[in-house]
């Protein structure tokens, strides 16, 4: 398979397939203290296939090291089986459309720069806020959000098939799995995820919305190391 693939195995690591670049991503705050671009980071390597840490306690993240056999970790996948779209509600701006499904937001906070995207893309007749609006939709790791023009075409991140292993700078703390450019995610039963463009994916094992990340790494400060 050319993008690789994920499996959620049961109560244990996202098993990977296919030679998917991974890598550290951190997000660099502005002068207010708001996430507004992501920098690279560390690159990660591995032959063929590989298991990832998603108990959120192996000894070797972000690999898996056997740790939730011995904490008897409980990934039950909870997530409702719903595409994007129907979870999704929409915001009509003056200029602009925002789509935007709660469920699957990671706590990135890209969204709060400025106005925020919000109040962005109401008042989007104003070029620099549109333009400003459409870039936080963009960085939104999650795909929580996404911002359209008024015939409905999205604006989308291009991306190649890879993984990042997310590190909040303004959170001090590591956040989620940002899974990019369409790689199939399958669950253990062999449940076939919806393939989006990005999504986050639960490592600190808290997420009540498993496999996907619901922000609880930002509650509870978990790091990586």
């Amino acid at each position: 398979m050319k993008k690789g693939k994920i499996v959620v195995s049961e109560n244990g690591p996202y098993l990977v397939s296919g030679k998917i670049p991974m890598m550290k991503e951190v997000s660099v705050d502005d002068a207010e203290g708001n996430p507004m671009k992501w920098k690279k980071g560390k690159n990660y390597s591995y032959i063929g296939s590989c298991s990832l840490c998603r108990c959120g306690h192996s000894g070797h993240k972000p690999f898996c090291d056997g740790t939730h056999m011995k904490i008897k970790f409980n990934g039950k996948e909870t997530a409702v089986d719903k595409k994007y779209i129907e979870q999704a509600g929409k915001l009509s701006g003056k200029k602009l459309d925002l789509l935007d499904a709660p469920s699957f937001c990671s706590s990135a906070r890209f969204c709060h720069r400025k106005q925020g995207v919000w109040d962005l893309t109401q008042n989007s007749d104003n070029p620099k806020f549109r333009k400003l609006a459409i870039e936080e939709a963009c960085n939104c790791p999650s795909g929580r959000l996404i911002a359209c023009d008024k015939k409905g075409k999205k604006f989308e991140p291009k991306f190649k098939p890879s993984i990042s292993f997310i590190e909040d700078t303004g959170g001090k703390c590591s956040g989620p799995i940002w899974v990019k450019g369409k790689i199939p995610i399958q669950s253990h039963t062999g449940k076939k995820y919806e393939i989006r463009n990005r999504v986050t994916l639960c490592r600190c094992g808290k997420s009540k919305n498993k496999p996907f990340c619901d922000g609880e790494h930002l509650k509870i400060g978990w790091k990586d190391d």
